[in-house]
């Protein structure tokens, strides 16, 4: 301790010598800075008690749910290939169609997160109850924080990349996704071009139950958390819903591998706007689970 209130003490002669105007406002900054310094350790109960999201003193982003405002939703639905989804998708979820929905998503006003863009695939599929949802198989994002909460609170499968959602010319909506310095996907729609009806896209889109493959590792590589997590979207509001004409063109990248799941036929195209919140998730399977015990999740 004594070695931590030198180098404060240094700091502050040195700095009164260069900037005798501001002393007030060293003086304040060094004497708060001395009160924080403790020979109490960290101790056990303090650990458990405030332990959420690492680094522990500073975490990467706040706890949940997340409200997002003026969430920008870019969805091209195509028809890919069955044998490729089959290989995709985790039982106990069924492949429901040869669907896959591709996302372009501005998130300009998120709780927590920040501003930021993403862009994935989300799948079709069949959950053990028969119920319809959907699968996110990969996501693309440019915010350090999302991504760290995203995965290891939820397990969504996030990595850093570069999307843009904007409008391009005067008429049409453009996503990009860049990873690194390539160009790995490009949608194009009409811009706002044929209204929809916006309370059955809230319907979609508070309605749906999702799935994250959720893993973790423990300290010798091996799966600590292997689980199937469902989520849902809350307090949804929807205040813009479109339909168009629309492209997509996927490129092949060995680390962002998008067009492993290629596109044969663009069949619809929505542009979305809606307030809604990201809530907390619940295990709906575990992997790691006994073979003669329950893996379904009691909160089920």
């Amino acid at each position: 301790m004594h070695r931590r209130f030198c180098r404060f003490a240094v700091m502050r002669e040195a700095c009164r010598c260069c900037l005798t105007s501001t002393t007030s406002v060293i003086d304040s900054v060094y004497y708060r800075a001395c009160s924080q310094l403790t020979d109490d350790p960290m101790k056990e109960d303090d650990i458990r008690r405030n332990a959420f999201a690492m680094p522990v003193h500073n975490p990467a982003y706040p706890r949940p749910p997340f409200r997002f405002l003026n969430r920008e939703y870019f969805i091209i639905s195509y028809e890919t290939d069955l044998d490729a989804l089959r290989a995709v998708v985790p039982e106990p979820l069924k492949v429901d169609s040869n669907l896959v929905h591709y996302e372009f998503i501005r998130m300009p006003d998120s709780s927590g997160f920040g501003d930021y863009t993403e862009s994935g695939q989300v799948i079709s599929v069949i959950d053990p109850d028969g119920n319809k949802g959907g699968y996110t198989h990969a996501m693309y994002l440019d915010d350090e924080g999302p991504i760290a909460g995203g995965r290891e609170i939820w397990g969504f499968p996030k990595k850093l990349a570069s999307p843009r959602l904007s409008v391009d010319g005067k008429d049409t909506l453009l996503g990009t996704l860049d990873y690194g310095t390539q160009r790995i996907a490009t949608g194009t729609m009409g811009y706002k071009y044929r209204p929809l009806d916006l309370e059955a896209e809230r319907r979609k889109l508070a309605d749906t139950p999702n799935y994250l493959l959720k893993v973790l590792p423990h300290v010798d590589g091996t799966a600590r958390v292997c689980e199937l997590v469902r989520f849902f979207l809350r307090d949804v509001s929807v205040t813009g819903a479109w339909e168009g004409p629309a492209a997509l063109e996927l490129h092949a990248h060995a680390l962002a591998p998008v067009a492993d799941l290629p596109v044969r036929r663009v069949v619809g195209a929505r542009h979305v706007i809606a307030n809604l919140t990201l809530d907390i998730g619940e295990v709906a399977y575990d992997y790691l689970a006994p073979a003669d015990g329950l893996k379904l999740a009691v909160n089920q």
